[in-house]
């Protein structure tokens, strides 16, 4: 019969597995300190040397790095699933950045609809606070802010559908999108009138979530990303308009 008998598990691989899973399901994030070596390993309820032998193999894998003088990390090349040259390339074409809006708007309807169904109440909670701070921001008048709330309300809702996979890939997008990669993200809250209608349309994808009706947060996700896709349109309509009139003018010797 193919039984063997079953060994003890090492201590260090026990904390490399727990260690694993909090990076995976994106708990522990891409340059995120962990916490020192003495109240980790209380913590774990491991030894000094239990833990600097996991350390030691999850350092080896790639996924974290001890920085002499400031601790144990998280490696920051889990948060890019891009190369350099790739991001270049997306950065010198707006072709990608319409590309980017579609499949963003596909994914985070998913994500919507499933995070509506399969969140669960810490999750939703998590998506109202950001909400609701989003609505301070908007209040303060303060762009940048709102920009990064923006950004970690959506991710919150990729979070709470709960496929890790989505939740990597998409994490590494926004990634992008805070570096200006796709666009200067403030662009949208130039105006009163958008920032209005930005904060309406999470309104409206918190709602949703909040009653768990899949349908209504997908449909609000997809309507949300079309106003952004149709809003950047606009303005690069608008830049090409500009500079032809000013080629204009200075023909006219203006």
């Amino acid at each position: 019969m193919p039984f063997e008998k079953v060994q003890p598990e090492k201590l260090s691989l026990a904390v490399v597995r727990q260690i694993e899973r909090l990076i995976l399901r994106g708990i522990l994030r891409p340059g995120e300190r962990l916490p020192s070596e003495r109240e980790l390993s209380e913590r774990l309820g491991v030894s000094r040397p239990s833990l600097r032998e996991a350390v030691a193999d999850l350092s080896e894998r790639g996924l974290l790095e001890t920085r002499a003088g400031a601790g144990i990390f998280v490696t920051e090349v889990l948060g890019s699933a891009f190369s350099a040259t790739l991001v270049q390339l997306f950065a010198s074409h707006d072709e990608a950045v319409f590309d980017y809006l579609s499949f963003r708007r596909d994914m985070e309807g998913l994500a919507a609809e499933r995070a509506a169904e399969a969140g669960t109440e810490s999750d939703l909670k998590v998506i109202d606070t950001l909400f609701t701070r989003m609505e301070a921001a908007h209040g303060k008048r303060n762009p940048a802010e709102e920009a990064r709330l923006d950004a970690d309300f959506h991710l919150a809702i990729i979070e709470a559908s709960h496929n890790v996979i989505m939740l990597h890939m998409m994490r590494s997008m926004y990634q992008l999108l805070r570096e200006g990669v796709f666009y200067n993200r403030q662009v949208m809250f130039k105006q009163r009138t958008t920032r209005e209608a930005l904060l309406d349309q999470h309104r409206s994808i918190n709602a949703a979530l909040q009653a768990r009706d899949s349908a209504a947060a997908r449909a609000a996700v997809e309507a949300h990303l079309s106003f952004v896709e149709a809003a950047l349109f606009a303005d690069r309509k608008a830049d090409r308009n500009e500079a032809i009139a000013r080629q204009r003018l200075m023909r006219d010797g203006g």
